[in-house]
């Protein structure tokens, strides 16, 4: 979602249907089964006349006392079907406490494309992490030392070469931070450092822990005030280089003359000093630094790439490029359980029964915005050109279809994600108004419309985090270009989605939509930057840039604006 502070309403969500799918009972059910599913097709409507537009949370905790009454007859859907590979894979690592993440090993039986399996290289790289996040993490006699030597200011010592870490600190929308998060345990993995998250307020209770032990930053970590470091800061790597405090020379660098932490800022306002980072050379002096801690909002994976100390590792680790978020997404990130009952009370109430589920990821940017009838408008366009919403029929042709048998017909669920409620309602009235051609059983949805996005609030990113995994579970997604919510949404999925075109100049893009070429996010600041004299522009790294430009005005249109989800 993208911060738009326009709007001021409070939030209301509806999750209301404008039409339901008949329930169909199977085998062994008995009478109790069909009641409890009449019962759940009954709530959309019973929220729709006696409820009005009821908050998601309200929603969501009424269909939990239906599943704790369902006793588990509520998985009957298709994606529960035996089979599923709990730890996709062996990606992830088996001995976990089912009940302390119940989504870690229930989401493989949501999920409906696994288009790639890790590769043997991948899996003994998790493990080998693991081990080492297990041997340094926090509460370990490694993490002790570092930061007694890092406490003190001192540099690092033998003993320090053991263990070196990277902080990972949270900036900007859920969306952004996700990417973010996955770039930088890419990083970790690439440079063998631990990975340690700086858990802010608005943070805290979204995820499980995805590694033995904790990924917490202890609170007594001795850089204070980490939230507020930013481009100006003068440990962060820029200013250490315009000052002469640190020479980007690996033959000059060692353990002892580099600082015992720098600060990486990789965000949307990175100077030209600070994007030294993607150079090979600065790599190798940034090796020796015990502590590195990062902040940025996007995806700079498609960066890595273009560095010949990690290029041949990340094509080892990934020899589909496009399977490095989506698999790396799936292994790192587990909704906490709390967002977990949130996210499966939803579905198995509205969404479940339906044969075909259609994902809509609706951003309407606040430095490419178009009128909302401008913007419905090019949402149905881009439908039509790819099929993506059931065609709907008028006059007599509904009647018709009303009255025939509807044994071809499916039933399909349509969930819309949005921050503002006039798509749904404007979709939602297209199907109580017209039949769809072939009789098709049309529910649509939406879970919540906070209208703008709430920065800094708990409840606010855990609606959002219950919502990408949602469209993740869809059979088809439309996901607006340039948005970090939609790019995580399909790398969960394991989608390539069609996605919205952004408009410029206040009009409708033409065309409308295009079907991406890859299920990866796009890297929305390319390097733009010379290492020893040499431009960083390799042939693989700008054709990534031009698919992206040709899906969102991509680097060109947004490069220097400030980028939220």
């Amino acid at each position: 979602m993208i911060k738009d502070m326009s709007g001021n309403k409070k939030a209301g969500d509806h999750p209301v249907a404008d039409a339901a799918w008949p329930a169909r009972r199977r085998d062994g059910m008995g009478r109790a089964g069909v009641l409890l599913i009449a019962c759940l097709f009954t709530l959309p409507f019973m929220a729709l006349l006696f409820g009005g537009r009821a908050g998601a949370l309200a929603v969501w905790q009424n269909a939990a006392k239906l599943t704790a009454m369902g006793g588990g007859l509520l998985n009957v859907s298709r994606q529960s079907a035996a089979g599923a590979d709990e730890l996709f894979g062996g990606l992830l690592s088996p001995g976990s406490d089912r009940r302390a993440c119940l989504g870690r090993y229930q989401s493989p039986h949501y999920y409906k494309h696994s288009p790639y399996a890790p590769s043997r290289h991948l899996l003994r790289k998790l493990r080998d992490y693991e081990a080492r996040h297990s041997r340094c993490g926090p509460g370990t006699p490694p993490y002790a030392r570092s930061v007694d030597h890092l406490r003190s200011g001192s540099s690092s010592s033998t003993e320090d070469a053991e263990c070196n870490y990277v902080v990972w600190i949270p900036y900007n929308g859920l969306g952004n931070r996700m990417l973010s998060l996955l770039s930088t345990f890419l990083y970790a993995l690439l440079t063998d450092r631990v990975l340690l998250v700086h858990s802010t307020d608005d943070f805290t209770g979204l995820f499980c822990e995805p590694f033995p032990g904790t990924w917490v930053l202890p609170p007594d970590f001795p850089v204070a005030d980490m939230s507020w470091l930013g481009v100006g800061s003068n440990q962060s790597y820029g200013n250490l280089l315009d000052g002469k405090k640190i020479a980007n020379d690996p033959a000059k660098a060692t353990a002892r003359s580099v600082p015992p932490y720098v600060y990486l800022h990789l965000a949307h306002d990175l100077r030209r000093s600070d994007r030294l980072f993607y150079c090979n050379d600065d790599q190798l002096v940034l090796a020796k630094v015990n502590w590195l801690l990062v902040q940025n909002d996007f995806y700079f994976v498609p960066a890595l790439y273009d560095m010949a100390e990690f290029e041949a590792e990340l094509r080892r680790l990934f020899p589909a490029k496009e399977s490095v978020a989506h698999l790396l997404g799936r292994y790192l990130f587990h909704p906490s359980n709390s967002v977990w009952g949130m996210i499966t009370r939803y579905y198995h109430t509205y969404m479940a029964q339906a044969e075909e589920r259609i994902g809509v990821q609706i951003r309407m940017f606040s430095w490419a915005t178009i009128p909302v009838d401008d913007m419905y408008s090019q949402i149905m366009a881009c439908s039509r050109q790819e099929h993506i919403l059931p065609e709907v029929v008028d006059g007599d042709a509904a009647a018709s279809s009303s009255s025939h048998d509807h044994g071809g017909s499916k039933s399909k669920a349509i969930l819309i994600a949005s921050l503002q409620a006039d798509y749904y309602d404007r979709i939602k009235s297209t199907y109580y108004e017209h039949a769809a051609k072939g009789g098709d059983m049309v529910g649509v949805f939406q879970p919540s419309h906070e209208e703008r996005q709430i920065m800094g609030q708990r409840t606010h990113n855990q609606k959002a985090l219950a919502e990408i995994y949602l469209l993740s579970f869809s059979d088809v997604l439309l996901t607006t270009g340039a948005s970090t919510f939609g790019y995580m949404s399909s790398s969960l999925a394991g989608l390539r989605p069609t996605m919205l075109m952004i408009p410029e100049d206040g009009k409708v893009p033409e065309p409308p939509c295009v079907r991406a070429v890859s299920m990866e996010p796009c890297f929305h600041m390319t390097p733009d930057v010379e290492c020893r004299g040499k431009a960083v522009n390799k042939e693989e790294l700008s054709r990534h840039v031009k698919e992206c430009e040709d899906v969102g005005k991509g680097i060109k249109w947004i490069k220097g604006i400030k980028l939220f989800d």
